[in-house]
């Protein structure tokens, strides 16, 4: 950083360097010892600018979990971020933000790696996330975990079910809110947390489709809403629901005005799964994939399937791009 004067200018300019490229920037002033007054100010500032703040990691977790709870949906704080520095408080203690290296992160995330590589990948992904936010609160001066390769891992084809299996699930499920709670997602393929949130000013009988929309109290993973056209088997299940609870806060509830908790729905199918005999590796989530399968299998586009479940990245939508691949082996076949 120095003084210097050009014939481009009358006034005297400051040459600094940025990332490695030299700029400069003119002092306004033809006097030279005005000039270095710039310049002393200058650096009192830059140096201001890039005075990095000490926080521990604690400390920025906690105020990074209150940042997200207006901006992040529930399930992506309590399955994301709270899972994320839960592993990762134990392995690097409570030190100070600017001290963690990435030699610590990649060790950190090459042990989640050894049991786990889609957590591995999970944690990755959202830790970068909160030290970025970080970087730009000035806690760190550079984020260490885009110093590491991120994992990959391995992606497995989407599992989903039938018709006749999830009529199975359906004839060992006791209680019929939850029944109708199964057929919904399965004709749907709306995520847990967007079926028990949804109410009455989200359906629209006359043009029969469910608009699923953003709230006060609840965001949808992609912040966008979308519509999805009713089927007859849920309609018949809405009418019924109209009919005996309209005035209720939610659609779906064991006591009214009193949401159901995702973790009882999503065990309680799990259960049933068990119960019925089918794989273990069915989960509550495997009814949207069977939405979703089941409309590419009956010729549907994958773009139609992306603004049904509300996918904001096409490439998401591609895991299903295999069963568009057998539909057409089949059809080579009946020729």
């Amino acid at each position: 950083m120095f003084i210097t004067k050009t014939k481009k200018s009358p006034y005297y300019q400051l040459v600094y360097e940025i990332d490695g490229k030299r700029t400069s920037v003119s002092t306004k002033t033809k006097i030279k010892s005005e000039a270095y007054k710039f310049l002393q100010n200058f650096r009192a500032e830059e140096k201001e600018k890039h005075t990095i703040v000490s926080i521990s990691l604690n400390d920025f977790y906690q105020e990074y979990l209150n940042y997200s709870l207006s901006c992040r949906s529930k399930s992506y704080i309590e399955c994301s971020i709270k899972m994320a520095f839960k592993k990762f408080f134990p392995f690097i203690g409570n030190h100070s933000l600017n001290k963690i290296s990435p030699r610590q992160v990649d060790q950190f995330i090459n042990s989640i790696l050894s049991y786990s590589q889609s957590s591995a990948s999970l944690y990755y992904r959202t830790l970068k996330a909160a030290f970025s936010k970080a970087e730009v609160w000035g806690y760190i001066s550079s984020n260490p975990f885009k110093k590491i390769k991120a994992p990959k891992p391995v992606k497995s084809l989407p599992i989903f079910i039938n018709k006749a299996e999830l009529q199975v699930i359906l004839n060992n499920t006791s209680r019929q809110f939850l029944k109708d709670i199964f057929i919904t997602a399965f004709y749907t393929g709306m995520r847990l947390g967007e079926l028990l949130n949804m109410n009455w000013s989200w359906i629209d009988f006359n043009q029969n489709i469910i608009t699923v929309k953003n709230s006060n109290g609840f965001t949808t993973k992609s912040k966008k809403e979308r519509i999805i056209p009713i089927h007859k088997r849920v309609k018949k299940i809405l009418i019924n629901h109209h009919s005996t609870n309209g005035k209720s806060a939610y659609i779906f509830y064991r006591s009214p005005a009193i949401r159901l908790n995702e973790s009882f729905v999503s065990k309680q199918f799990k259960k049933v799964v068990r119960a019925s005999g089918l794989s273990d590796d069915i989960h509550f989530h495997t009814l949207r994939h069977s939405f979703a399968s089941n409309l590419v299998q009956s010729g549907s586009s994958l773009y139609i399937v992306k603004e049904l479940l509300g996918h904001s990245d096409f490439q998401t939508t591609q895991i299903y791009s295999h069963l568009q691949t057998e539909n057409l082996c089949f059809a080579i076949q009946r020729i």
